[in-house]
């Protein structure tokens, strides 16, 4: 029996803690109004991203698991939060708290039913593709955490609190994707990283027009940068 053999038990429990965490950090950002912790959330949700796929490209021996580690922790660790502090500022960061079209309670009854719902639809997934050990946890979570992103896009009504959403959609699909296909050509993980920074970059841009302007983000009000 081979070292990583005998690793796979271990491997497959850290996996699955990194899953497990990372599901509860989607319900985090559904579930929290101020600003500033929904973005460490969204640190945080990217580590266990970095962590899972190092796991998985230590046991798949794939050089792409790991150059997707490390562009997750460059990206979305160390860039887009200080892109998205500099837009707004840390210390409308700290004190504001976000709008949200559905209270909180229900926001979180309506997570669960979505993760009740991805597990439904990944089953028949998951028997198409022969699923293994990995493949069980991560493409569930990922499909869940895709989809609660999208439902945080929905009742959010400010600019950078909806783009966390897009964000933790993308690192959603990002978590199911590695456990799939991880051999994934170096090219698309490049182009991947590269348009959520644009992401970031054109919305960061644009909450700090609103910023000055209103006084807030809220994209509800953008008609108040018309021109007079």
């Amino acid at each position: 029996m081979s070292g990583q053999d005998l690793l796979l038990p271990l491997l497959t429990k850290l996996n699955a803690l990194a899953g497990g965490v990372f599901l509860i950090s989607a319900f985090g950002l559904v579930g929290i109004r101020q600003m500033l912790t929904c973005l460490r959330i969204y640190v945080f949700q990217s580590l266990l991203l970095a962590i899972s796929a190092v796991i998985l490209g230590y046991h798949h021996a794939s050089i792409h698991l790991f150059v997707v580690a490390a562009l997750t922790i460059l990206t979305k660790v160390i860039i887009i939060p200080w892109v998205l502090r500099q837009a707004v500022g840390y210390e409308s960061y700290a004190k504001r708290e976000i709008s949200q079209a559905i209270n909180i309670p229900t926001s979180l009854l309506l997570a669960v039913a979505i993760t009740i719902f991805a597990y439904y639809i990944a089953g028949p997934l998951l028997d198409a593709i022969g699923a293994g050990v990995f493949e069980k946890v991560n493409l569930p979570i990922g499909m869940a955490s895709l989809l609660i992103g999208a439902y945080t896009v929905t009742v959010r009504g400010e600019a950078v609190p909806q783009l966390l959403g897009i964000l933790a959609m993308e690192n959603g699909a990002f978590f199911a994707g590695i456990s799939i296909a991880p051999n994934l050509p170096l090219i698309a993980e490049l182009a991947a990283a590269f348009y959520v920074l644009i992401i970031v970059l054109v919305v960061g841009l644009l909450a700090m027009k609103i910023h000055k302007t209103i006084a807030k983000t809220a994209v509800g009000e953008m008609m108040a940068l018309r021109e007079e």
